[in-house]
């Protein structure tokens, strides 16, 4: 599936630099050396199931850009922060989310980020409990 926001879309493109790290595992899934089930996409992000589910819905969303980590965003970014949240919850829509879900940004080591690329977990499909960990 291929959802395309053309206005938003192609303004925010135009406005942010699209860079890659060759070492990333989330550039290569973005330029297609890694394949993925990409369950949503569109000029800034993509989202596929995440490979250690810990619900039954469980995906990653991802910029397309390379950003390290929610860390190093700057005003910049601010654009694209807004679409990650818009796009998740786009995709829970579709996904039949609509008794709940939890979006996660784990930052840094402490954080639990195991990839150096910003990423959003939304998991569904289940009660949340809370604290989370």
């Amino acid at each position: 599936m291929r959802d395309r926001f053309s206005t938003k879309g192609s303004k925010l493109v135009s406005s942010v630099a699209m860079s890659t790290d060759p070492n990333c595992i989330f550039c290569k899934i973005v330029a297609g050396a890694i394949p993925v089930e990409r369950l949503y996409e569109d000029d800034l992000v993509i989202a596929f199931p995440d490979r250690e589910p810990q619900a039954p819905t469980h995906l990653l969303v991802i910029p397309k850009r390379h950003l390290a980590s929610h860390a190093q965003a700057t005003d910049e970014d601010e654009l694209l922060l807004g679409h990650m949240l818009s796009a998740a919850a786009t995709i829970a829509r579709k996904r039949d989310l609509g008794k709940g879900y939890r979006l996660v940004v784990n930052c840094g080591d402490e954080g639990g980020q195991s990839v150096a690329h910003l990423h959003l977990h939304l998991l569904g499909g289940r009660q949340m409990h809370w604290p989370p960990g």
